[in-house]
């Protein structure tokens, strides 16, 4: 009876060691689904198409409910925020009214402060009407190495301007310049990819000649995402390895 009561007595031990330990390697494995579940950090980055004028949100409404449905966990960033209830994440960096120039003068405040893990960049519209829109690729230019020298892990989406009712032969111009100078920094090592904005819309597209209208900020936020889902890393799990690519 002895034997057996000790016995009894090592196997009540064994269980109780067994017992102590599974929660700990059970909270170790949540924590690592809930690491990798985190949401990723999307910036929309550019003027009053960003910020959605005519269509409070913008392309941002549509995306957020793209990226829903396909189950991406996002956090849109910025030290901006509008949009209606049906946008779940209303923060952006998207100004009226504001250039290149503009948007490079704060991006480095910008990314430190919210440090992007994914950035959409539409600007460029509000060179067009300035004094030198043939300057606007080279500002391009500046702003897209200012951001991949700051943030080199960020993927960063370049997109050509929507189409303008008039000085459309600017735009064009414009954009022409746009995949050499995102392929030359996609070469050379950068995290950047070409997203074809301009094809996507059509002056019907248009609510006033400049902006979008719901279509359009609808058509805006497919492209997105298709460019979005090109790039493994972009909206989270594995690392991007696309740096060469350059378009997407």
């Amino acid at each position: 009876m002895a034997r057996i009561r000790h016995v009894f007595s090592c196997l009540i031990a064994v269980a109780a060691l067994i017992v102590a330990f599974a929660p700990t390697a059970g909270t170790a494995h949540a924590d690592s689904r809930s690491a990798d579940a985190a949401p990723v950090r999307v910036m929309p980055l550019g003027d009053s198409i960003t910020d959605g004028f005519n269509v409070p949100g913008g392309y941002r409404v549509d995306l957020w409910q793209k990226l829903l449905a396909g189950g991406h966990e996002v956090d849109f960033v910025g030290s901006m925020a509008n949009g209606p209830g049906e946008l779940g994440d209303r923060d952006h960096e998207g100004h009226s009214g504001w250039t290149i120039a503009q948007i490079d003068q704060n991006i480095d405040n910008w990314l430190s402060t919210y440090t992007p893990r994914t950035i959409l960049l539409h600007i460029g519209t509000n060179d067009m009407y300035g004094g030198d829109p043939g300057g606007a690729p080279a500002r391009l230019a500046a702003l897209i190495d200012r951001i991949t020298a700051r943030a080199p892990d960020t993927e960063l989406f370049v997109a050509t301007i929507v189409p303008l009712s008039f000085s459309d032969g600017t735009v064009r111009a414009f954009n022409a310049e746009i995949p050499g100078i995102v392929q030359s920094r996609a070469d050379a090592g950068a995290r950047v990819h070409l997203v074809d904005m301009y094809s996507a819309l059509s002056l019907s597209d248009l609510a006033d000649g400049v902006h979008p209208n719901a279509t359009g900020y609808s058509k805006m936020a497919t492209r997105w995402y298709e460019a979005l889902l090109s790039v493994p890393g972009s909206l989270g799990g594995a690392e991007p390895a696309a740096r060469t690519a350059g378009r997407s």
